[in-house]
């Protein structure tokens, strides 16, 4: 009895098909994309107009935080969980304190002639400061004009401000305007 041979496998093709496997498997994987804060920059300013007025003090509603992410909240300390309702008060001004921001009586698509606020929000951080601090401060000040407009909504429309039709959307925004402005990160200490 001979010694059989061992057939020889043609090996050619093994490299097309993993070819075409890698093909496939990259077309069919889908990719995680990064998600961060949807905040839309400004345009960068070519030249400050020189004839701006100044800002009165009591339309600014100044937010530090520290290179150890602590609050200082117009000068004072605050904890991060007690900045939405601070920020509310500051908007609204229920009892028109002349310590904070003024007013100016403008007419609204369907809420008639109405105060809106003057105020400001300033916000900067040192350049230590951590990100996700700085995101909780960012997450605070956003949650304060939301509830705000969903209020005002709820009021005016009876549902909230994500359930109305745009130019409603649209009046509410006017009531209630997102106006922060973020400084560049500096060494504001400890």
């Amino acid at each position: 009895m001979g010694k059989r041979e061992v057939q020889e496998v043609n090996a050619g093709s093994m490299a097309d098909i993993a070819f075409l496997l890698l093909i496939f498997f990259l077309v069919t994987t889908t990719m995680d994309t990064d998600t961060g804060l949807a905040t839309l920059l400004p345009p960068p300013v070519e030249e400050e107009p020189e004839d701006t007025p100044p800002v009165k003090e009591r339309n600014v509603f100044t937010v530090l935080i520290n290179s150890q992410n602590q609050l200082l909240v117009e000068g004072k300390p605050m904890e991060i969980r007690d900045l939405t309702e601070a920020v509310k008060e500051f908007i609204v001004n229920p009892m028109d304190d002349e310590n904070l921001p003024e007013k100016n009586v403008k007419e609204v698509e369907f809420f008639g002639t109405v105060e809106i606020g003057k105020g400001i929000i300033s916000l900067q951080n040192d350049r230590d400061t951590e990100y996700q601090t700085y995101l909780m401060v960012q997450n605070e000040l956003s949650r304060a004009i939301n509830e705000l407009r969903d209020e005002a909504s709820k009021r005016k429309f009876g549902k909230k401000y994500d359930e109305l039709e745009k130019e409603e959307q649209k009046a509410v925004r006017t009531l209630y305007p997102r106006k922060i402005s973020e400084a560049e990160p500096k060494n504001i200490g400890k």
